[in-house]
């Protein structure tokens, strides 16, 4: 009889494993409002509407491992609902907003994104049934960050005062470095195992308020900024190590010159 209520225990219930398949529908949802706000040249509310997608895909996951009801399921799911949210709809919105001026350049740009958030998708649902994977650190541009990137830039245009479609060189180039770095080797802080956050949990919550505060200000700006700085952390940490290495192997010829001195 206790072996059949200890049972009962450990199995989920149906309700918590809706959960998080709720956040990721949340998710969905937003990506497709998205899309239809870029339709009727809503741009800002598009880019929102893709931030919001960003929060929903953050926490599905989340609250999955927490209540330990991650399945293969919610896996898939979660994928397509990624792929729309943040392969399609920005596309959309970047194509739209930014590149119909480029021409056949433009809606290239657009289907690049597209595609390459479906290959940085696969190539991650791979990676992440490897043991071998570093959880410490994702392999390429993780797409969600991508979308928002682009979002960002349009709130921050509109926070300038430029409404409506625009024709800048520097929102085409930024498709296409987004696109490439998305299916590149590069590798971005995954934020998975923060050490400190588990050792300073007070402290890490106050810091939580702070940066909460800090965006609350101005969030076109400072959101902006933000991933900004994380889009170009991978390509930095790269440069680094790569000088780190020729110094390291410079040093290693000298001492081999020297007669190991």
């Amino acid at each position: 009889m206790s072996s059949t209520a200890d049972r009962m225990r450990k199995r989920p219930r149906r309700g918590i494993y809706i959960l998080p398949n709720l956040f990721t529908s949340a998710s969905l949802f937003s990506g497709f409002y998205s899309m239809i706000a870029a339709i009727q040249a809503n741009y800002d509310a598009a880019a929102w509407a893709i931030l919001i997608s960003g929060v929903f895909d953050g926490l599905d996951g989340r609250v999955a491992r927490m209540t330990g009801t991650t399945s293969k399921f919610g896996v898939e799911y979660d994928s397509l609902a990624d792929m729309v949210a943040f392969g399609v709809a920005p596309g959309i919105l970047a194509f739209l907003w930014g590149l119909q001026g480029f021409g056949r350049l433009g809606w290239l740009a657009g289907f690049l994104f597209v595609a390459t958030t479906a290959l940085r998708l696969a190539r991650f649902n791979t990676l992440s049934e490897s043991r071998l994977a570093d959880k410490k650190y994702f392999m390429g541009l993780p797409c969600p960050s991508a979308a928002i990137m682009l979002a960002t830039t349009v709130l921050l245009v509109h926070h300038i005062g430029i409404t409506g479609q625009v024709r800048h060189y520097g929102v085409l180039l930024m498709v296409y470095a987004l696109s490439f770095l998305m299916v590149s080797n590069v590798r971005y802080y995954s934020f998975k195992e923060v050490r400190w956050i588990q050792q300073h949990p007070f402290s890490s919550m106050v810091g939580l308020i702070l940066a909460m505060v800090v965006v609350a200000i101005e969030p076109s700006v400072t959101l902006f900024m933000l991933f900004m700085v994380y889009v170009l952390s991978g390509p930095l940490l790269i440069t680094v190590q790569t000088l780190k290495a020729r110094r390291s192997g410079a040093a290693h010829k000298e001492h081999v010159r020297g007669g190991g001195k």
